[in-house]
Parts: C-alpha cells; structure tokens; sequence
C-alpha cells in the first residue's frame, strides 16, 4: 500500500531542495526548487492566462531536456525576474548547460519558471524602478532546504484561493515498490478548495492521515452545477493561478516526463472548482531526478506514476490553503 513520504515533502524526493523568500511589507514571495543534479523536466499549461519563462526550451524536440531549477513566484510579470537571481547563483558556482566547455564562457543555468497575481493583496507594491523579486530569488537559493514550511510562505504568500486565503502546499507519497512522487503548489486558485456550504475540501478522498483536517466529504449535499462556492467574484484577466512542481525519483525520458506532466495536472482539476479557466495561469512542472530505474512495462508504470503524481498534487493544494487559513495572515 502506498503511504506518505516521512516529511510529506517535495523533498523526501532524494537530492531535491527547495528554498522560500518572503517579503511582508510588499506581501510576496518566492519559491526556489532544486535538483542536487539537472533533473529531466517537463511543464503543461492548462490555464488561460499564464505567465511563464523558458517553457519554449521544455518542449520535446528542443535542444534541452534538464533543468537546473524551478521557480514559483509572485508578482505577475515584474516576478519573472526572480529567475535572474536564481540563474546567477547557479552560474556563479560555474554550473549550468553547455554545448562544450570554453574557456571563459560561462555556462547557461536553464531555470524555467511561471508566475501568479498578487498585485492587488494590499501590500506596498510602490517599488517603483526596482521590484524586489531578483533579491527574493537569491534569498531563496539561499535558504535551500530539504524541510520548509507551507501556507503564507515562499509564493504563496500573497495568494488567495477563491475567497480563502491561498498559500504553499506540499505532499509526497511512496509507492508499494518504492517509487517516490512530490507535489509543491503555490495556491492563488479563482475557484473554491472547498465543497459548497462546507468545511471539507475537494481533494478529501485523497487526503492521508488527516494531514489537512480530516473533514472528509460531507455525508450529503445537493450538488448544483453552477454553484462554485466560495470562488472569486469578480475575476479579470492574469489575477488567478496556480503554479506547482511535481517529481518523482524515477527515471523517466523526456517524453515520460511529459505525459506524467499531463496526467498530474488532473490533480487541479480534482481539489479546485473552476478550475483552467480563461483568467487562470494554471501550470504544472514536472521533474524526474533519474535516482530510480523503472521497471518493464514502462507505459504501465508512466500510468501509475502519473496518477500518484495527480492525487498527490489535489492533497498538497488542500494543504497549503489549509496551513494558510491558520496563520496570522488569515483575512476568510
């Protein structure tokens, strides 16, 4: 039987770190995953309005297939330069792609990344000519750990799911045969987490050991089409998204990757109603950090992985908008 990772971590993923920035005044953040190596990655953009960085180089047929780092921001666009702080870390410590080694020519760090709406939460955003999210991503970089917190933490610091407070959620799972999958999502969702007249969430099937209440699904309700609870009212353009990594330590091609990438995007789908929706930037990475061979047949395998890899990414969205809603920061 699978069971949660022993820290219910993108982290209990062998060689994978992962750092958070905040900033309270201008109430944002950043969030930093690292492969120890340059890990396979693939993305899939499900929402409407997405804002991202590198996805080009992610597609399959491009020169590159490894990453060297994620980053989850806040800051809509002026969060994008959160990459630029992460990339010159890497670079200085000479590491990153290359064709060939040249002396001299400083290695390309390939860091992808993707962005959500926190413009309008109330903090200071006067920054003027010098947003501060470069800073945040080396502060990230600099805080790498393989334990962190969630809620108003990292890129989730500004969000808000639906008319809740949004945040960080993270969740791990390991297979029957060992197999270990992790989620990290940064929740600013224009849908609900939860069922309607309720306290339970859309993901409670597939909560483990109440790592989220323990509410469970409401013994009845009169399900209505088009009621979306507490989703957002008025929604414009950029404003909603959710942004999340997923990994897992199996070996998979570029390809694998991308289906997997595919497949756990379902896990949007099974804790956020609506969800993909024009206004969204809804966007999945996937990583695959290679520590495990998989076993024949591989199709089955990508199947089961991708599967775990949806379930696990429904559990870490319920997890960070409920670490969120018991912080200080709390305005449901």
């Amino acid at each position: 039987m699978a069971k949660r990772g022993q820290l219910n971590l993108i982290t209990d993923i062998a060689g994978l770190m992962v750092g958070n920035a905040e900033d309270e005044g201008v109430r944002t953040g950043v969030t930093v995953i690292r492969p120890q190596k340059r890990a396979v990655c693939a993305v899939h953009i499900a929402g409407g309005g997405p804002g991202t960085r590198e996805t080009d180089a992610l597609q399959l047929g491009t020169l590159v297939d490894d990453v060297d780092a994620i980053v989850l921001s806040g800051g809509s666009v002026y969060g994008l330069a959160a990459a630029d702080g992460v990339i010159a870390e890497i670079g200085a410590s000479g590491k990153g792609f290359a064709l060939m080694e040249l002396p001299g020519v400083p290695k390309s760090p390939i860091v992808p990344s993707a962005i959500l709406y926190d413009l309008a939460n109330g903090g200071d955003k006067d920054w003027g000519t010098k947003p501060p999210y470069r800073t945040l991503g080396q502060k990230a970089f600099d805080a790498l750990s393989k334990t962190f917190d969630l809620g108003n933490r990292g890129a989730g610091l500004g969000a808000r799911a639906g008319a809740m407070e949004g945040g960080l959620g993270s969740a791990s799972i390991v297979s029957n045969d060992g197999y270990t999958v992790g989620a990290i999502v940064a929740v600013n969702s224009f849908g609900s987490v939860k069922v309607p007249n309720s306290e339970s969430y859309w993901a409670a099937p597939y909560e483990i050991e109440g790592e989220f209440g323990g509410m469970g699904m409401p013994q009845t309700f009169d399900f209505d089409a088009e009621d979306w609870g507490s989703a957002k009212a008025n929604p414009s353009p950029r404003t909603n998204t959710t942004i999340a990594t997923i990994a897992t330590d199996a070996a998979l091609t570029p390809s694998e990757t991308q289906r997997v990438a595919d497949m756990a995007v379902a896990g949007m789908a099974r804790a956020i109603r609506p969800v993909f929706a024009p206004f969204d930037g809804d966007v999945v990475f996937a990583l695959s950090t290679g520590e495990k061979e998989i076993s024949e047949p591989r199709p089955m395998m990508i199947a089961r992985l991708g599967e775990l890899a949806a379930s696990t990414l429904a559990r870490a969205i319920a997890r960070g908008v409920h670490a969120a809603n018991a912080a200080p920061y709390n305005v449901a």
